[in-house]
């Protein structure tokens, strides 16, 4: 066994050298965005995913509907979609559109 190798901590402090630090949004990876979706016919307007959201992408409109004017925040975390008692609301990554192979122009 290595003497000089460092054993890993049980709570994942762990981090090697190469790896980018919590939270560290330098990557050259393109950050995906979501779309959110409300089934208005399903929602009875509880609030419960607005008051999940942890980016505050859902608020609520003068009626207790939920209103998303920051769905652009999203990261995908799907708090309010497990929480939905109803089903009403559904998270999905955004796809990028793919050029058409074979197509020249």
């Amino acid at each position: 066994m290595d003497q000089d190798a460092v054993p890993p901590k049980a709570n994942g402090e762990n981090l090697s050298h190469d790896s980018p630090a919590p939270g560290d949004q330098s990557s050259s990876k393109p950050h995906p965005e979501y779309d959110i979706s409300v089934f208005k016919d399903w929602c009875k307007e509880c609030g419960i995913c607005a008051a999940f959201c942890p980016q505050k992408c859902i608020t609520l409109d003068e009626n207790g509907a939920p209103a998303l004017d920051r769905s652009k925040k999203c990261t995908g975390c799907r708090w309010c979609e497990l929480h939905c008692p109803d089903f009403a609301i559904c998270v999905r990554e955004r796809q990028a559109l793919q050029p058409e192979e074979g197509k020249e122009d």
